[in-house]
């Protein structure tokens, strides 16, 4: 079953309660639907990870837990699932979805030189927040429903082979006995 897979990957979600930084969420830890590994926590957790990957703020593992608690879903695959977006994957995401965003909305390229300064962040960000935005949504969007309905796919498909793998021993077992 993939939950044997996961779970070998997964920290103890024992850990995580005991943990002297998350023992401030309290009694929000101990629901036990945020650690239960079946197709719709795992699948719902694909969303909610791969949704917040691609919002363009610090600390984005933060809001995955928030809304990994609220919706109910397995917690560390959501959080994991954030760090899509890392330092090195990062600029070349960003990049496509402003080209994305700057395509639906048809606004023409904005030549700029770079100056590691606010004033020139302030000044560029009014040329290039729009489309970014949107191109974050949507590729945001459009991800978070890929890996759900994968994750819905790969789970069933697994448990589909199992069934049938477990059907073939039982019959091989009547045939010996």
């Amino acid at each position: 079953m993939p939950r044997k897979l996961i779970k070998r990957y997964l920290p103890d979600h024992r850990r995580f309660r005991e943990h002297k930084h998350l023992k401030r969420f309290g009694r929000l830890l101990h629901d036990p639907n945020i650690w239960h590994l079946n197709r719709r926590s795992v699948s719902g957790a694909f969303f909610v990870g791969l949704l917040c990957a691609w919002i363009p703020v610090p600390f984005q593992m933060v809001i995955a837990a928030a809304i990994a608690i609220a919706a109910r879903v397995n917690l560390p695959i959501s959080v994991i699932l954030v760090w899509i977006t890392n330092p090195l994957t990062m600029a070349p995401m960003f990049y496509y979805a402003h080209k994305l965003g700057a395509w639906i909305l048809d606004s023409p390229p904005h030549k700029f030189s770079f100056e590691l300064s606010f004033n020139w962040f302030m000044s560029e960000l009014g040329h290039f927040w729009q489309p970014f935005l949107l191109g974050c949504l949507l590729i945001g969007l459009l991800s978070a429903l890929t890996g759900y309905v994968a994750a819905q796919v790969v789970w069933r498909v697994h448990i589909f082979q199992y069934i049938k793998k477990r059907s073939a021993r039982r019959r091989q077992g009547k045939e010996t006995s």
